[in-house]
């Protein structure tokens, strides 16, 4: 019984409302972008883009299922160079014909007159008729297309005809042995290569290869796709290791199949040393290694320093060094409290300190590793760009806060030497290192950004052109400038005018990172900003903050930073200012200002109103009127739409009492009372939480007091001072009851253990913290005065039959 009583007065603190309440604008954002989870200003493809398939991402097995190179643009190149035809004709014919067409190019028989007018003018159609070798192979692959190009379905997993792939491939052998245009010999054999392979007869598929292709002295994409099913088949016939060296030959000489070919590789399932037994020269070995290294979500110093020991020219080089920057960026770049860019870091093991501090020294050890390969890349000069050693290194240091040294690699380069992408990124990682200082608080003249600023805006309005309405853009892995502007402007200028106090300036920064674009959608700037920033705007704001946005609204036309943060301003609407202005002087209780504010709102505005998820239709809408008395927070008490209160009406109403206290302070008690209740009921806790806040989590009580209102909102201070003067005014033992009890609900609210809520689920009973949370309650003063004070008044017997709160005090010998 005595645990069953703890865990009631615990249930009915938290848990209900976890459980039993609605959750409004929970604050973890949408869905993770697999391209925007981690801070990072270090451009994955600032050395070009052959490799950034296998850029590093975490969230994704890879960073681009697209090849760099298009298997139907080569193959139609190849066909054009062969026939002397136009290049976009094969393409058009091959690759981009309707099914009505293909019905009629399956019976081309050389005659161009049943084809519509387009195909009869196509160079590559024509070439067929006057060629007839050609037409011919051009006919047996299309008959071989249906037959490959099966697509498998859970919901109609129609199997390939082996059959009839078998007999295509035995026509296929026939047709190869008879052929002696190479070109075409070539390509018969690949068509019968495919046929047995997809028919599962791997053992001929390998044979012909053997016999046709790899002989073949044609400089052909072909032969690479080929190797590609050979190296299936060698899967196939029981030997894995030396089907991942085949595939890792095809995923250097085939760009249009690279993709393909990693995936294949790691089917393999074999060990990297397996796979390095088949190769005989370093090139072969450099791509064995970083294939591995380019799946490898861990460290992969290994891999990179491998690939450079062995073609410490290639590319692959600077890809894998860029990614293991990045990797770095993840561990060890913070996203700050005030403009968390996703869900995963609300919840994610790398904000809890011991997590942290456990594995930071080992991502240290890690940088430093990673900086000494990059100085070794940039002194040893076998690198086609070592500059890119140096710029790393130089970007390393900032993110070690080391920013003299990560000055001092900068001043080696020469940045109107470099190329595009590598000058792009110099000019990133030097504004990073000139804003150390303002991050700081250091003395710094902020206008020294300014042209790196512009220049950014530049860049990210250029990845944003505007796309028709309602498409939504597809293309969020090429937008690396957009992020890097928006992670500069909020997870370093924002906090850092916030700390140097200028909260509506940080407001700015916020909304600049949310400004991808030179025009903003509906010329309304709530309707551009981001979660992160409404929630900063709508959370953080204070009057004197909302004064600073005022004064910078009149700077918004000048040439200097603040012209530049304050520029969106102009877009902000004045029913949406004014709105934010009132709430936040009814967060500070200053309801005469509050009613000026409201009154410059437009009558239609729409003031926000939450929903219920989980009700009717017709009751989703919730109502607020804090004038209501409870004696329950749970269920709250919402109202009907006829007996809500506005935000424009409660300031109003509140403003009237206040005036009441000095001109009728007879019943002073009275209104102390009425002001202290309606306060409550604007508190997480109560039915009109939306008057002063714009959201609503089941996590906030358990979180710490952290902006200006959480004093009311979370802890009920004000409604608690002015239930004592209330008590204190008054004479009557009822009235004074239903104080006490309303003090006694008031100081519950500022017991918090600080956890998830859910966590009471499991948390160990023995520990000291949760031990002495239970005492804090049990321990209530008011609770106590209650019972001995007011233990025979009509409320009191009212409150012990209606709140199991109060119902388990007055029960001592259940509690021992």
């Amino acid at each position: 019984m005595k645990t069953f009583k703890k865990l009631s007065l615990i249930f009915s603190i938290f848990l209900i409302t976890f459980f039993g309440e609605i959750a409004v604008n929970l604050a973890c954002g949408g869905e993770i972008d697999p391209y925007d989870y981690y801070i990072s200003y270090f451009h994955n493809n600032i050395e070009g883009d052959e490799y950034t398939p296998f850029a590093y991402n975490e969230m994704v097995y890879l960073n681009s299922e697209t090849d760099i190179e298009s298997e139907p643009d080569i193959n139609s190149r190849e066909w054009a160079k062969y026939l002397n035809v136009k290049k976009e004709d094969v393409l058009k014919v091959m690759y981009k014909t309707d099914s009505a067409t293909n019905v009629k190019l399956i019976n081309f028989d050389g005659n161009l007159s049943p084809l519509p007018d387009s195909l009869k003018q196509n160079s590559f159609m024509q070439a067929l008729g006057r060629r007839k070798e050609s037409l011919k192979y051009y006919l047996f692959a299309k008959s071989c297309e249906p037959l490959a190009n099966v697509e498998f379905s859970l919901w109609d997993a129609t199997p390939r005809d082996t059959a009839a792939m078998a007999n295509q491939a035995k026509e296929g052998l026939k047709l190869t042995d008879g052929e002696k245009d190479d070109f075409l010999k070539l390509r018969y054999a690949y068509q019968t290569e495919r046929m047995f392979h997809f028919a599962g007869m791997h053992t001929e598929s390998k044979s012909t290869y053997e016999k046709y292709i790899r002989t073949s002295k044609v400089n052909s994409a072909v032969k690479g796709w080929a190797l590609a099913l050979y190296a299936g088949s060698v899967r196939r016939l029981g030997n894995p290791e030396e089907s991942a060296f085949l595939f890792s030959k095809v995923f250097a000489s085939n760009p249009e199949r690279r993709v393909q070919a990693y995936k294949n590789y790691y089917y393999t399932s074999s060990p990297v040393q397996g796979a390095l037994k088949y190769a005989k020269t370093n090139n072969e070995k450099a791509n064995i290694w970083a294939i591995n290294g380019f799946g490898n979500a861990d460290s992969g110093i290994e891999s990179i320093n491998k690939v450079y020991t062995y073609e410490p020219k290639s590319q692959m080089n600077g890809t894998l060094l860029v990614r293991e920057v990045n990797k770095l960026e993840q561990d060890l770049i913070q996203a700050n409290d005030i403009a968390k860019i996703g869900y995963n870091y609300y919840f994610s093991d790398n904000d809890k300190p011991k997590y942290r501090d456990s594995i930071k020294n080992i991502n240290l050890k890690r940088l430093n590793e990673i900086r000494t390969f990059a100085v070794k890349l940039a002194t040893e000069k076998k690198y086609p760009q070592p500059e890119l050693g140096t710029l790393t290194a130089a970007y390393l240091s900032w993110m070690e806060n080391k920013d003299f040294l990560a000055s001092n690699y900068l001043a080696i380069l020469k940045p109107d030497k470099l190329p595009e992408r590598l000058r792009d990124q110099y000019r990133i990682v030097d504004l990073l290192i000139k804003a150390k200082n303002i991050k700081k608080g250091n003395p710094f003249n902020e206008n020294d950004l300014l042209p790196t600023l512009k220049w950014l805006d530049e860049k990210r309005f250029a990845e944003n052109k505007t796309l028709p309405a309602g498409q939504y853009d597809y293309d969020q892995a090429e937008k690396r400038f957009t992020r890097t502007t928006r992670n500069f402007y909020q997870q370093i200028l924002a906090p850092a005018y916030l700390n140097m106090g200028d909260t509506a300036k940080a407001a700015l920064a916020m909304v600049k990172g949310d400004m991808a674009n030179k025009t903003i959608k509906e010329n309304a700037l709530f309707q551009n900003m981001s979660y992160q920033s409404i929630s900063f705007w709508q959370k953080n704001l204070s009057p004197k903050s909302m004064q600073g946005l005022a004064v910078y609204k009149t700077k918004a036309a000048g040439d200097d930073v603040t012209g530049l943060l304050a520029s969106a301003l102009n877009q902000l609407k004045n029913d949406d200012f004014y709105e934010l202005y009132g709430t936040t002087y009814l967060r500070t209780h200053q309801y005469d200002k509050a009613v000026q504010m409201f009154a410059k709102v437009s009558a239609s505005y729409k003031y926000f109103a939450p929903e219920n998820w989980y009700g009717a239709e017709s009751e989703s809408k919730l109502y607020a009127n804090p004038f209501i008395e409870t004696i329950n927070d749970f269920p709250k008490k919402y109202v009907t739409a006829k007996a809500s209160v506005s935000k424009k009406a409660f300031a109003a109403e509140m403003l009237r009492l206040q005036k009441l206290l000095v001109s009728d302070k007879k019943n002073a008690a009275l209104y102390y009372y009425k002001m202290a209740n309606a306060v409550y009921q604007t508190g997480y806790f109560g039915n009109s939480w939306f008057l002063i806040s714009y959201d609503w989590s089941s996590y906030d009580n358990s979180n710490p007091a952290k902006y200006v209102y959480d004093g009311d909102y979370k802890k009920a201070q004000t409604a608690k001072a002015w239930y004592l003067k209330a008590r204190a005014l008054s004479t009557n033992a009822d009235f004074k009851a239903k104080c006490t009890f309303m003090l006694a609900k008031c100081l519950q609210k500022q017991i918090i253990m600080n956890a998830n809520p859910l966590s009471f689920y499991y948390y160990d009973k023995k520990d000291v913290k949760w031990r002495n949370f239970i005492k804090a309650n049990y321990n209530n003063p008011y609770l106590k005065e209650l019972r001995y004070n007011y233990g025979k008044t009509p409320f009191y017997a009212v409150a012990a039959g209606e709140c199991s709160y109060l119902g388990d005090f007055i029960r001592p010998n259940t509690q021992k």
